[in-house]
């Protein structure tokens, strides 16, 4: 099994494990509890705890990752930017800071961005939480 270093070198954690952190998405109240739900039996629940909490803070702090540095990454990176960082709650909770920095112009892509990513949570930690 591939061990996953970027997050914790002794962690035990594979690739899987992480990128079903990842896939979350932003949407830390799903994807938080189902990967604790569905890791709990391959990793045990301490572990599967562990994890969920990793991916609980992973989206939180990219939220306010999002709200703090949405007009950097605008001014940086192009309009887009802050949309893609936002995922999941780009139609949302990051919505007023996504469109004070990258205009009102984007208001079409972060809604469908929201909601693609929102739909595709439910369907990606159980995929990557299967392995």
């Amino acid at each position: 099994m591939i061990r996953c270093w970027a997050i914790c070198p002794y962690s035990g954690w594979g690739v899987s494990d992480c990128l079903a952190v990842g896939s979350g998405l932003g949407y830390y109240s799903l994807s938080s509890v189902l990967i604790s739900q569905f890791k709990e039996v391959s990793l045990g629940a301490s572990m599967a705890a562990e994890l969920g909490t990793v991916a609980l803070l992973s989206n939180i702090f990219r939220e306010m990752f999002t709200l703090l540095g949405a007009p950097l990454l605008g001014r940086w990176f192009g309009p887009f930017a802050p949309v893609a960082s936002a995922g999941a709650t780009a139609f949302d909770v990051c919505l007023p800071a996504i469109l004070k920095s990258a205009g009102d112009r984007m208001l079409p892509a972060a809604i469908v961005s929201g909601i693609v990513c929102d739909v595709s949570v439910p369907f990606l930690v159980p995929f990557f939480c299967s392995f």
